[in-house]
């Protein structure tokens, strides 16, 4: 999805920016029996490299955190009015990426997004992913998107998030939906069935689509690649099939990094509210990657979808017009609960 906006003009501002851990593993880190049946979502889940897990919180939870989603918009003062349409436009809202990705603001250690990290139905799935108790999380970001807003555009924008470089599976992302999201309410695109070609595909030299998202060459450690119209056309017809993901509130979707994927903007009426949550076993982190995360966990800083390598430390400042958002902070408005699983999930300390 490409957006500009016509009213303001945002981007951010990087300063101090390192990436610490930012190593390429050419072999899985871990393996899978493919023909292991497991009974469970699992099964889908290795042979489409996704799965949607139903009810994974209540609809009262998922709520909940709606209205804290909400609440945060409100937080800054700038005129926004859940109830308003006219009022969803980027000058009444904080600075965000795609028309609704939020990462700025102390936005990703908000009590809310690790009262969702530390759902014990969510930390479950990837328990039982991994088989293993011992796992670390992102500090990913949220989405909540306004629909048909008038003040910006968007085109699919392919990708996935795993270098080419690295092999295998070695990261698998998810969210947690809060609200309805039917096939108008826009939300996750998903290619099913391209992580499995993934080291087909990369078997030959491939340049990342020109576009305004692609990284620049320097930044060649980004786990960032987008695919060209050609590309998808390649993975489709290899059988591969690009379907829109819908949920209920409380429903979760895992997704192996490999898979191609994108997010659509909503048409319909429904503001879409998600948490995006990525766990990894502790052990892929080199002591490295668990100092810098140290570091973000108490600087209230965001990481990239990686929970255990290329961690990257930043300090970025949502750009308004040109200028430093006046509404920028380096804290949440709500500082989580520190308990030992969270600090555990952080990396902070060890199990």
């Amino acid at each position: 999805m490409s957006t500009t906006t016509t009213t303001t003009t945002h981007a951010f501002k990087t300063e101090q920016q390192q990436t610490f851990a930012a190593k390429f593993e050419t072999k899985d880190l871990v393996t899978f029996d493919e023909n292991a049946v497991y009974g469970d979502w699992r099964d889908e889940f290795h042979k489409n490299g996704c799965v949607v897990i139903k009810n994974v919180i209540s609809p009262e939870r998922a709520q909940y955190y709606c209205d804290k989603q909400i609440q945060w918009l409100k937080n800054f003062d700038l005129g926004f009015d859940e109830k308003d349409p006219s009022t969803w436009t980027a000058d009444k809202l904080p600075v965000s990426f795609k028309g609704g990705m939020y990462f700025a603001y102390g936005s990703t250690h908000e009590k809310m997004a690790w009262e969702a990290r530390t759902e014990p139905t969510v930390v479950e799935i990837f328990e039982k992913l991994w088989d293993t108790k011992e796992l670390i999380t992102s500090f990913d970001g949220m989405n909540i998107s306004m629909p048909n807003r008038k003040d910006i555009t968007w085109s699919p924008w392919p990708h996935c998030d795993q270098n080419p470089r690295r092999k295998g599976m070695q990261a698998v992302q998810g969210l947690l939906n809060y609200a309805p999201n039917g096939p108008k309410d826009g939300g996750l695109m998903l290619m099913k069935g391209s992580a499995k070609l993934f080291d087909e595909f990369f078997s030959q030299k491939r340049d990342s689509a020109d576009h305004e998202d692609a990284p620049p060459p320097e930044l060649e450690f980004m786990d960032l690649f987008l695919f060209s119209k050609k590309d998808v056309a390649w993975f489709e017809s290899r059988g591969c099939e690009l379907v829109k993901v819908n949920m209920e509130p409380g429903d979760f979707v895992l997704w192996d990094s490999r898979t191609m994927h994108y997010a659509c903007f909503p048409e319909g009426d429904q503001i879409r509210h998600v948490q995006y949550i990525c766990m990894t076993p502790r052990k892929f982190a080199e002591p490295e990657a668990l100092e810098a995360k140290k570091y973000c966990f108490e600087n209230y800083m965001g990481t990239t979808h990686w929970p255990h390598c290329n961690v990257r430390v930043t300090k970025e400042k949502p750009m308004r017009d040109g200028e430093i958002c006046p509404k920028y902070r380096t804290e949440p408005f709500e500082k989580p609960v520190v308990t030992e699983k969270m600090l555990q999930l952080a990396g902070v300390k060890p199990y």
